[in-house]
């Protein structure tokens, strides 16, 4: 793709040439003549951008590089991982070797995008009433009651969560789909408490920086090569924003209340309860349209008003689903969150209804790669804020 001398193009230069081939995302008819399905461009796009490249060289990325395997007339063979995984190397001939004719390059560019971009999660309570407002007009502002922000990480592999430990403890693969998984769940979400009708469990995923927003060249920058094979028209590239969103739902309380008593969904597949032992606290919920899907362990939150404190989480599920050990200190906060819980439950229900304080902790989101990668290069909408 270079000629000897030129110099290798910025990362922004090669992304538009990446948007230019990239019309098929998603769509099962291709044409195998079209350069967006030429191995050679995709082999070497992914060795200039996070190999051989000046910020790859540079290190400022993760240095994990991801290889897909060619996917067969039967799909995926169980037996053997869709991916795998090598450390970063200056040359891409020393990262792989003799397996270079088993990988699928384009999807192998497209997973490196995805993992080496940093993306955000963040968890709300929200008013039903403001959200129904906030989408009848964008512009009223939306002022979630309570919100978490946490960093995740783009992996094609899947944590299976055992909700009687605190530990992941197995991992398996997720691709085609995208999995980002919260490891410390249990902690990080110990105080999203749905505590009254009105309220709703939100989640947002975005995408803020890393590999899929590199910066344009300074005019003063460019490469002065006028034989450069790889000229790109960096003019005719739409500016993207600098934060995107790639899942965003939400579910009322009652959504959650009622697949929780049940033990199943009346929802058809917006919400379901896993019935697995261990799991019976383990919610799923389909994102709008059925896309992508989130991972919750819910827990009904026990009133502390005659418990004592002791050294382990007093915070478990009338199911006994218990969230296990912590130090004194944390357990101390969660009690006194626990009866801020049922103090705001009871002030805003009669007694004769009773009102449970139910505690969401997201474990995690999955979205099919081909869905996150044309968001990151195509999608133009403004980003969801809380």
């Amino acid at each position: 793709m270079l000629r000897d001398g030129e110099e290798t193009p910025s990362r922004y230069e090669l992304l538009s040439m990446v948007k230019k081939h990239s019309s098929l995302l998603g769509k099962t008819v291709v044409d195998a003549s079209d350069v967006e399905m030429d191995p050679r461009f995709w082999h070497d796009v992914l060795d200039l951008y996070f190999v051989r490249g000046k910020d790859s060289r540079g290190r400022q990325d993760d240095d994990l590089v991801f290889f897909v395997r060619k996917l067969s007339s039967q799909g995926f063979n169980d037996d053997v991982p869709p991916y795998f995984v090598r450390r970063w190397a200056p040359k891409l001939d020393n990262l792989i070797g003799e397996k270079s004719v088993e990988v699928d390059w384009r999807r192998s560019f497209h997973l490196n995008l995805i993992a080496h971009t940093t993306f955000t999660v963040t968890v709300a309570i929200c008013s039903h009433q403001d959200l129904r407002n906030h989408q009848a007009d964008q512009d009223k502002p939306l002022s979630p009651i309570y919100k978490v922000v946490k960093t995740v990480y783009a992996s094609p592999s899947r944590v299976n969560f055992h909700l009687d430990s605190q530990k992941a403890m197995e991992t398996t693969p997720a691709y085609p789909d995208i999995c980002f998984a919260v490891d410390d769940f249990d902690s990080t979400f110990d105080a999203v408490v749905l505590t009254d009708s009105d309220h709703c469990y939100c989640v947002i995923l975005n995408a803020h920086d890393g590999a899929a927003f590199p910066k344009a060249k300074d005019p003063d920058d460019c490469s002065s090569s006028d034989s450069s094979s790889l000229k790109v028209d960096t003019s005719s590239a739409k500016a993207k924003s600098s934060k995107l969103t790639l899942f965003s739902g939400f579910v009322s309380y009652q959504m959650v209340r009622d697949a929780y008593d049940a033990g199943k969904s009346r929802f058809g597949n917006l919400l379901s309860l896993a019935h697995s032992p261990g799991k019976q606290d383990k919610l799923y919920m389909k994102g709008p349209g059925g896309r992508g899907e989130v991972e919750v362990a819910v827990s009904g939150v026990a009133d502390q008003s005659q418990q004592d404190t002791g050294p382990f989480s007093p915070v478990t599920s009338n199911r006994g689903f218990g969230i296990g050990f912590m130090v004194r200190k944390a357990a101390s906060v969660a009690s006194v969150a626990a009866k801020n819980a049922y103090a705001a439950a009871a002030s805003s229900h009669s007694f004769d209804e009773e009102m449970i304080p139910l505690k969401c902790c997201l474990m995690s989101i999955s979205l099919p790669w081909e869905h996150i990668a044309y968001d990151l290069l195509f999608k133009g909408t403004p980003p969801v804020n809380l």
